[in-house]
C-alpha cells in the first residue's frame, strides 16, 4: 500500500479542467503528500528505534530494559493504529478521478490533514521515547563495544597458558593439574566462538571474563613451576641438615639434665625430663615427613611436598625449643646460684621505676597503681627469703617469681601511660 500512499497527483492520461475545483484538488494532493512524508518519517523512525530496543534487549535484561521493551510495544501498537488511518484516507479517496468536485476535493484534504497530524503527533510521542532511552541505549552500545576484545583477550589468555605449559612440559616437569584445568577451558571456548547471538552478550562477557582470569592463573602457575620446584629443593635440603642437626643436639640434653638432677632440687628440672625423648620422636618424625615429600616432590605433588615441608618445620621448631630451654634452664640457675644479687636489683629496679612514673605529678599515687606495686615490693623480700630455705633451694621459682614481679611492673606502667594519654 506505501507506493500507492505516495501516488503523485499528477498523471498521463488525466485531464485537467480549470476553475475552483482544480485548487480544492491540489491542495488535497498537497495534504496528501505531506501525509505520506509524515508516514514515511514515522515509519523510518520506528525502524530505527526497533534497532536501539533490540540493542537493549540483547544485552540488558533490568526493570528498565523490560519496562522500555513494554513501552515500545505500546508505542508500536499507537503507530499501527496513526498508519492505519492513514491508509485508509488514502485508499478512501482518489485524487486521480476525473468526476473529483470541490466537495469531496475538502474531505479529501480534512482527511488527509488528520491523519497527517495524528503520524506527526506520535512521531513527537517516539521521540521523546527513544530520547528517555539515551542511558540504556549507551550502557548497552558500551556493553557491545567490550564484547569483541573480551573475546579476544580470552582466546589470547589460552593461547598463552597452553605456551606456557608446553614449555613447562619441555624443561621436563608434568603438570598434570594444570593441564586438566586448561583442557577444562575448552568447552568455555567452544562457547566464546559460538557468539552473543546464542548465549547472550552479558552471559558472553562473562564467560570472557571467567576464562581469561581462569587461563593466566594456569599460565602464571606455570610459569612459576621450575622455581617452585627449586625452592622445595632448597627447603628438603635445609630442613634436612636441622633434622640430622637435632638428633645430635637432643643426644647433649641428656649430661643437661644429669646436672640439673645432680645440683639443683627436683622442681627446677622436673619439667625438662621429657626433652630428650621428645626431641628424639621429633627427629623421627621429621624424617619421615622429609622422605613422603621427597616422594611428593619427585612426583611433582607440589602441594602435598609444601605441606609436608611446613609440618616438618614445626616439629623442628617445637623440639629445638625444648632442647634449647634445658641448656639455658642451667645457664641462668648457674647464675643466680653463683649470685643472685643481679636478678633481686634488676626486679627491684623495675618496681622502683613504676613507682616513680606513679607518683609523677601527684601528691598521692592512685590506689588502683599503689596496691599492685606495694605487693610487688612484698613479693621481692618473700623471693629472696626463699633462698635461705635450705640446702638446695629452688632457684627455678625465684627465677619465675621474679619474672612475674616484672611483668606486673611493666602492666603498671603500661596502664598509666595509657590512662594519661587518654586525658
Amino acid at each position: 500500500m506505501v507506493p500507492h500512499a505516495f501516488a503523485g497527483g499528477g498523471g498521463g492520461g488525466r485531464r485537467w479542467f480549470g476553475g475552483r475545483d482544480e485548487g480544492r484538488r491540489a491542495a488535497a494532493q498537497a495534504a496528501k503528500d505531506a501525509a505520506a512524508a509524515a508516514f514515511y518519517e514515522l515509519d523510518t523512525a520506528q525502524r530505527g528505534l526497533r534497532i536501539s530496543i533490540e540493542t537493549i534487549t540483547a544485552v540488558d535484561d533490568s526493570a528498565d530494559a523490560r519496562r522500555a521493551l513494554d513501552g515500545f510495544a505500546a508505542l508500536g501498537r499507537r503507530i499501527d493504529e496513526v498508519s492505519g488511518g492513514y491508509i485508509t484516507a488514502v485508499d478512501t479517496h482518489d485524487l486521480d478521478r476525473d468526476e473529483l468536485d470541490a466537495a469531496a476535493a475538502g474531505r479529501a484534504r480534512a482527511d488527509l490533514e488528520k491523519a497527517r497530524d495524528e503520524l506527526v503527533r506520535v512521531k513527537g510521542e517516539l521521540d521523546r521515547f527513544e530520547q528517555g532511552l539515551a542511558p540504556l541505549l549507551g550502557r548497552a552500545e558500551t556493553q557491545l563495544a567490550r564484547l569483541a576484545p573480551a573475546v579476544e583477550r580470552a582466546r589470547q589468555a589460552l593461547r598463552g597458558a597452553s605456551d606456557a605449559l608446553d614449555a613447562v612440559r619441555e624443561g621436563g616437569f608434568r603438570a598434570d593439574d594444570l593441564a586438566l584445568r586448561l583442557a577444562r577451558l575448552g568447552p568455555e571456548l567452544t562457547r566464546l566462538n559460538e557468539g552473543a547471538g546464542r548465549h547472550g552478550v552479558t552471559e558472553t562477557l562473562q564467560r570472557a571474563d571467567q576464562v581469561l582470569r581462569e587461563a593466566e592463573a594456569v599460565r602464571a602457575e606455570a610459569e612459576q613451576v621450575p622455581e617452585r620446584a627449586a625452592e622445595i629443593d632448597k627447603r628438603l635440603v635445609s630442613l634436612r641438615t636441622r633434622a640430622q642437626a637435632l638428633a645430635t643436639r637432643a643426644a647433649g640434653v641428656e649430661p643437661v639434665l644429669s646436672e640439673l638432677r645432680r645440683r639443683f632440687s627436683a622442681a627446677c628440672w622436673q619439667d625438662l625430663q621429657h626433652v630428650p625423648e621428645q626431641a628424639g620422636t621429633a627427629a623421627r618424625q621429621a624424617e619421615e615427613r622429609l622422605a613422603e615429600a621427597t616422594k611428593a616432590r619427585d612426583e611433582q605433588r607440589w602441594p602435598d611436598a609444601t605441606s609436608l615441608l611446613s609440618t616438618v618445620r614445626a616439629l623442628l621448631n617445637t623440639a629445638d625449643e625444648g632442647v634449647a630451654a634445658a641448656g639455658e634452664r642451667l645457664r641462668r640457675l648457674n647464675a643466680v646460684a653463683k649470685d643472685p644479687h643481679d636478678e633481686i636489683e634488676r626486679t627491684r629496679f623495675a618496681v622502683r621505676d613504676a613507682q616513680r612514673l606513679a607518683m609523677s605529678g601527684r601528691t598521692t599515687p592512685d590506689p588502683r597503681h599503689a596496691g599492685p606495686l606495694d605487693a610487688a615490693v612484698a613479693r621481692i623480700d618473700r623471693a629472696v627469703g626463699m633462698l635461705d630455705s635450705g640446702r638446695h633451694p629452688d632457684y627455678w621459682a625465684f627465677l619465675t617469681e621474679l619474672e612475674a614481679i616484672r611483668a606486673t611492673a611493666a602492666r603498671v606502667v603500661e596502664q598509666i601511660r595509657e590512662e594519661r594519654a587518654t586525658h
